[in-house]
């Protein structure tokens, strides 16, 4: 059986309308749960087939939007623990988009009381938490880490400061410029194999 030749490239401008669209609705206010297929479409100029060409259904988008929100999974350059946590914890809460601020605290609620947007929301997160473990292991096996740590516990102190300040902005009197050395020494301090 002799194939034809594959159908036309998915166009990068309705990819790009469809997420934006997404993320437009999402900052003006509207909840996941009310979010619809329709309302994207109908904001990016698309059909509905034409998002679900794309995408399985609305959590596959949001997931795409999210982790576009998100930004690029910094690269630890693996020559200083601290410089690479705090290159980590420096990325924790920080959004080059402006819809960020408004989108990320009202997603809170909703992670909370659905289990399919929790599961949603780690499928953002597990790649840089699991990015963060492999810098703290490399630590542990280089000795300059103890042994003895409970990463998951690390993990959480390097992050709960940072996601209070730039989510919540909790404290204004803090620079957020020089937050991620502060909480990586802060941390270091009580972890260091010396």
């Amino acid at each position: 059986m002799v194939r034809g030749p594959p159908g036309p490239p998915r166009s990068l401008r309705a990819d790009e309308a469809i997420i934006e669209a997404t993320l437009d609705l999402l900052a003006e206010g509207s909840t996941i749960e009310a979010l619809s297929i329709e309302a994207i479409a109908a904001r990016a100029g698309v059909g509905k087939a034409t998002i679900y060409r794309r995408w399985a259904g609305k959590d596959a988008l949001l997931l795409d939007a999210l982790r576009r929100l998100k930004g690029i999974l910094p690269q630890p350059e693996g020559h200083s623990l601290r410089d690479d946590l705090i290159l980590l914890v420096g990325a924790i809460g920080k959004n080059v988009d402006p819809r960020a601020s408004k989108i990320m605290p009202c997603l809170v609620p909703e992670v909370n009381r659905s289990p399919d947007h929790f599961r949603l929301y780690q499928n953002i997160i597990s790649p840089r938490r699991q990015l963060m473990r492999e810098v703290l292991r490399r630590g542990i096996s280089e000795g300059l880490l103890r042994p003895d740590i409970d990463i998951e516990v690390t993990m959480a102190l390097l992050t709960g400061p940072m996601l209070i300040q730039r989510v919540l902005q909790w404290n204004p009197e803090l620079d957020e410029q020089t937050l991620p050395e502060q909480v990586v020494d802060a941390v270091l301090a009580g972890i260091l194999t010396r």
